[in-house]
């Protein structure tokens, strides 16, 4: 008879890519993960591992066989799912998300859902969209809202919300008012999010193609921190006004029309591996949704754009 416990073991030992991995997981002991697998392997009378490896890699049975162990576990837990009462939702979610989305509307999301699923326990981690790729596909995170999509295999995104780039500065800082050229923009730095993210890039390709090839720029992972550099005249920022409705409608700062080709807005996805264990994910994701839908009458648009290039 074949333990589902040993298939379970099987299955993420294979997907983590290692047994310590695995036994993190499941809540064991390593030595414990590798008793399963070899009771599964004596029962099924294959090997499923290539012990002579380095690490943990698959045999070509073992790879044939691992669609089969996630087929089980799946149908072991859509019958649980099936059972217990549909507003019941226990253990614990590692969830990622990018701060513009902390920025914006997560702590009204946390309190539905504290509201809804007591017994869940949120693990919250805060980072860039690219640190918090690379988190969900090495299984650090369970779900990541981050700008997206994650385009990888077993990767389930979702639309959650879209937000506007804009040219923001302090008022004074250029001499016209609301209106700036790239030239008076790159005297002072122009600062944005991080030098690997997705703006950074298009904001530096747009200098270096209007005849700036060295633009100085300064790039942040805190949201936080490039506000508070564009309100102290340190140069113009480039980011979304979303969560600066405050500051800009005190007038200290300020969204200016540029001269120069229109930024592109910012998706944010909620992505996640898709596999056995997905039903939080895809639980938090719905609510998620609902409230960046209702959210979304808040935004600040951009300023209108002049083409004067």
């Amino acid at each position: 008879m074949i333990d589902l416990r040993n298939i379970e073991t099987f299955f993420w030992a294979a997907a983590l890519g290692s047994l310590r991995a695995a036994a993190e997981k499941l809540g064991t002991t390593q030595p414990a993960v590798s008793q399963r697998i070899a009771a599964l392997e004596l029962a099924l009378g294959v090997r499923l591992f290539d012990r002579a490896a380095r690490g943990v890699r698959l045999t070509a049975k073992g790879q044939e066989l691992l669609a089969h162990a996630e087929q089980l576990i799946q149908a072991r837990n859509g019958m649980i799912e099936a059972a217990r009462d549909s507003t019941a939702m226990t253990g614990r979610l590692n969830l990622g998300v990018a701060e513009t989305i902390v920025q914006t509307w997560l702590p009204q999301l946390i309190a539905e859902i504290h509201i809804a699923y007591p017994d869940l326990t949120l693990e919250i981690e805060v980072d860039t969209s690219e640190m918090l790729q690379s988190y969900l596909m090495s299984r650090r995170i369970d779900l990541a809202f981050l700008m997206g999509p994650v385009l990888e295999p077993r990767v389930a995104n979702r639309p959650l919300c879209t937000y506007p780039l804009a040219w923001i500065a302090k008022p004074g800082l250029h001499s016209s008012e609301n209106y700036a050229s790239l030239e008076t923009i790159s005297a002072l730095p122009v600062i944005t999010y991080g030098s690997n993210s997705t703006p950074y890039r298009q904001v530096r390709d747009i200098l270096q193609r209007y005849r700036f090839p060295t633009p100085r720029m300064y790039g942040s992972a805190s949201l936080s921190m490039i506000a508070k550099m564009a309100l102290d005249g340190i140069g113009t920022a480039v980011i979304t006004p979303v969560f600066l409705g405050a500051e800009i409608a005190r007038g200290e700062l300020e969204i200016l029309n540029v001269d120069t080709d229109p930024l592109n807005d910012l998706h944010f996805t909620a992505s996640w591996i898709d596999g056995p264990d997905s039903h939080a994910a895809r639980v938090i994701t719905n609510m998620a949704q609902q409230i960046a839908r209702d959210s979304a009458g808040n935004v600040l648009p951009a300023a209108p754009k002049i083409n004067n290039i």
